[in-house]
């Protein structure tokens, strides 16, 4: 059973996503946030499988909870599911770790494969904000004076790891598909976000879509 916390101020919208989740019999709402740092407090003491989290809401916003929650548990797997589609907000909550970022108008399948696909180790974002994350991404490889990289440090094991991950696939399922176990695909992947100073899966993933990795 896949245990969600749901983090959003609106009660009918929470309500709401309660029940869309639910909808599936292998996840279960393990507890309901009003506010970003209740959603810090609950995570802490209710240990979810994944947090599915709002942006704009009072006293700490999403992109705030979703950086404090990675620094207490870096492996939580939070999804951002919001209407607010602010660039400096959709850069700030990958950046700080989210492993997702969906919007509210999403359908109640879209959100509950966003939660299975993010449990299982892979990242989605809806192609929106897939696009105006990218755009940020440019922005800062050109800040840093790497706007383009030396393929050749990519082997064609790290490419087609790469490539599975911009599908969306999970570590288990790049393991079948390789061929390796899901811990080496593990271990793949944490050598290529050293390899290319990327923080997670999610910029990895990014990454691989920006530069066309197949």
């Amino acid at each position: 059973m896949i245990r969600v916390l749901l983090a959003d101020d609106q009660k009918i919208l929470r309500e709401g996503l309660k029940m869309i989740i639910e909808m599936d019999d292998e996840i279960e709402v393990c507890g309901i946030a009003e506010d970003g740092r209740e959603a810090v407090f609950l995570t802490k003491e209710l240990k979810p499988d994944v947090v599915v989290m709002d942006i704009k809401m009072p006293r700490m916003n999403g992109v705030e909870a979703t950086k404090l929650i990675k620094e207490y548990d870096s492996e939580m797997k939070v999804i951002v599911l919001t209407t607010f589609k602010d660039e400096e907000f959709i850069k700030e909550a990958i950046m700080n770790g989210a492993m997702g970022y969906l919007l509210k108008d999403e359908s109640p399948d879209e959100i509950i494969k966003a939660i299975k696909t993010v449990y299982g180790g892979g990242a989605l974002m809806n192609p929106a904000v897939a696009n105006i994350f990218l755009s940020k991404m440019s922005e800062m490889m050109k800040q840093r004076g790497s706007e383009e990289f030396d393929e050749g440090i990519l082997t064609s094991r790290d490419k087609e790891i790469i490539f599975l991950l911009t599908e969306g696939l999970s570590n288990k399922e790049i393991a079948k598909k390789v061929f390796l176990s899901e811990g080496t695909v593990k271990n793949h992947i944490s050598r290529l976000l050293e390899k290319l100073d990327l923080r997670d899966r999610t910029q990895l993933a990014v990454f691989g879509v920006k530069n066309n990795i197949k």
